[in-house]
C-alpha cells in the first residue's frame, strides 16, 4: 500500500485453529516487516487463532453470528471493528463464511484469502480431496485478492505441490500448507510495499524500486 511509510495495519478473520495466522504473525515480529497484525476476529469463540493473538498482545475478537439478525448485520459488525482498528488489509485464515457484499465492497482490493490448491481448480471446501478425486499430478496454494464469488477473485501468488501416489488427504494437506505459511506473508509484504496492482482478472507485481 505504501513504501516507506508506516506499517500496513492487518486485520485477520479466522475461524479455526490459526495456523496461518501463527506464520503472519511469526512474519511480522520482523522489525523491517511493513505490516502488522493489529486485530483477531472469529465467528468461533473456541477458536484457537483467538488464542495465539492474545499470546501476542494483538487484540482478539469474538463475534458470534447468531447475535445478529441477517448476514448483512454480521458482516456490518465485522467491518465495525476493522474500522475501529484502522485496518488497511484483511486477511482471511482459514474463516469459515462467505463473505457478503457490504463487506468485500468496504475493503475492495484489500482482502486476501489463501486456499490449498491451484485456483481456479478445486475451489471451495475440501479442495485437497477434490485432488485426490480427481488425480491430479500436481496441487498446490494461492492467495487472491477476494470477490463476491467463492475462490474467485484475482491471482496474487501461487505454489505447486507434487501429489505422491501414496498421499492421504492429510499427508498432502500438510505439505500443501508448509508452502500456505510461506506463500501468505510473501503476498502480504508485497501488498505492504505497494508491489501489487489489480487489472482485470491479473494481478501485475511491480518490481522493487
Amino acid at each position: 500500500m505504501t513504501r516507506g511509510g508506516p506499517p500496513v495495519r492487518v486485520g485477520v478473520l479466522a475461524s479455526g485453529r490459526g495456523s496461518n495466522l501463527q506464520a503472519i504473525l511469526d512474519a511480522t515480529r520482523d522489525p523491517d516487516f511493513p505490516a502488522r497484525v493489529v486485530v483477531v476476529i472469529s465467528d468461533r469463540e473456541e477458536a484457537r487463532a483467538l488464542e495465539r493473538a492474545a499470546a501476542r498482545g494483538v487484540p482478539a475478537v469474538h463475534l458470534n453470528s447468531k447475535d445478529y439478525a441477517d448476514r448483512d448485520r454480521y458482516d456490518r459488525a465485522i467491518v465495525g471493528v476493522l474500522a475501529e482498528h484502522r485496518v488497511d488489509l484483511v486477511c482471511l485464515a482459514g474463516f469459515m463464511r462467505i463473505l457478503g457484499p457490504g463487506l468485500v465492497h468496504a475493503f475492495a482490493g484489500r482482502i486476501m484469502n489463501i486456499h490449498p490448491a491451484l485456483l481456479p481448480a478445486f475451489p471451495g471446501l475440501a479442495a485437497q480431496r477434490q485432488a485426490l478425486e480427481y488425480g491430479v499430478k500436481i496441487t498446490g496454494a494461492t492467495v487472491h485478492f477476494v470477490d463476491e464469488g467463492v475462490d474467485t477473485g484475482p491471482i496474487i501468488l501461487q505454489a505447486g505441490v507434487p501429489v505422491r501416489p501414496e498421499d492421504t488427504e492429510e499427508t498432502l494437506s500438510e505439505r500443501i500448507l508448509v508452502e500456505e505459511h510461506s506463500l501468505y506473508p510473501r503476498a502480504i509484504r508485497l501488498f505492504a510495499e505497494g508491489r501489487l496492482r489489480i487489472a482485470g482478472r491479473r494481478v501485475l507485481v511491480e518490481a522493487t524500486p
